[in-house]
């Protein structure tokens, strides 16, 4: 019989995480799942972990994947090996809660109009006698990441940080090929799957539950692997920006003129995106420019009229991005619309 679900897990050299985050999947209280674990070229004895859990549980499969491989590679042998119509991310240093299934599987039934439903998420970092708060950073992205579960409150802040924890995530095996699978792209292959996502009109909402511990390691590809840098986020944003109709039609004005704002201007000007200022509360900055572009003191700013450049708030400093949101929204600007987030 075809399961309900495929749980998709890539795993290279997890031996010290990888069943604990097993046996999470098959404590499940949803149990018409099957459990694809993609080895990709471990050194350890990863494999051998995994093909226990195969042996003692009909559920699992072990997949090797092809050298050089890579995290685009296992998501393309998981995927064309998965029989479910719903597929199930997980990584293999995370920790699944018992209900996240049950509870996403429900909430895709009950709103066929969502691509993918993820949920809330507790991150911790591993540390030698078990587990510890994680950085004062990546709180305040567990803050940011809890406070959005619609669609419109994901969408709306997508160009800040990846709206959505990957593994977190039980997607439509439909919604995935439409959007074109997992492509090898110079930056996060989640993060480009959720920006096409929506860009296609597909929404992603969320469990307002906790239902993923989300470990924070320094091996994670998150702090090791180079799509993963400022840069490389930098140039995902301005590529998906550069194909929307309004960045086209009438280009864009960016809010600071920092390193973020400065790297943010120079990625749109390579995807032939109209710069039309940076502005910047810095006296020292105001008069200068950047790449050609000039940059302006915030009271040059205009208020919002049909036709005027997409405002782009690029300030990373905590406390700031809400300074800038309250300045755009007085000058008319719509969160969404005629104004992002990018930091």
């Amino acid at each position: 019989m075809i399961p309900e679900v495929s749980i998709l897990m890539p795993v290279r050299n997890g031996e010290g995480t990888v069943a604990q985050a097993v046996e999470s999947c098959l404590a499940q209280t949803f149990g018409d799942f099957e459990l694809l674990l993609a080895d990709d070229g471990s050194t350890d004895d990863t494999a051998g972990i995994l093909d226990r859990f195969s042996r003692i549980d009909r559920r699992v499969r072990v997949l090797r994947v092809p050298a050089p491989g890579g995290i685009v590679a296992a998501h393309t042998v998981l995927t064309a090996e998965a029989r479910a119509p719903l597929l199930a991310r997980m990584d293999a240093d995370d920790v699944s809660r018992p209900a996240r299934l049950e509870r996403q599987v429900a909430v895709l039934w009950e709103r066929p109009e969502l691509a993918g439903v993820g949920s809330l998420v507790r991150i911790a970092r591993r540390a030698c006698n078990g587990e510890a708060e994680p950085a004062e950073g990546f709180l305040r992205y567990q803050k940011w990441l809890n406070s959005l579960v619609e669609p419109e409150e994901i969408a709306r802040e997508r160009f800040i940080e990846s709206p959505v924890v990957h593994p977190s995530v039980t997607m439509r095996r439909a919604a995935l090929d439409k959007a074109g699978r997992y492509r090898d792209m110079p930056w996060a292959e989640d993060y480009d799957l959720f920006l096409r996502m929506m860009a296609c009109g597909m929404p992603l909402a969320k469990v307002p539950e906790v239902l993923l511990d989300w470990y924070d390691s320094p091996g994670r590809l998150t702090r090791t692997d180079r799509r993963y840098s400022l840069e490389n986020f930098l140039a995902a944003k301005a590529h998906f920006l550069g194909r929307m109709d309004a960045v086209r039609r009438f280009g864009v004005e960016i809010s600071g003129a920092g390193p973020t704002g400065k790297m943010l201007a120079r990625a749109l000007l390579r995807e032939a995106v109209l710069v039309h200022a940076l502005y910047d509360t810095s006296p020292r900055r105001a008069g200068t420019s950047v790449a050609g572009v000039p940059v302006r003191g915030p009271e040059e700013m205009g208020i919002y009229t049909e036709g005027a450049p997409v405002q782009l708030a690029a300030v990373a400093q905590p406390g700031r991005r809400d300074v800038l949101r309250e300045l755009l929204r007085g000058l008319g600007y719509t969160e969404g619309e005629s104004f992002y987030c990018v930091a």
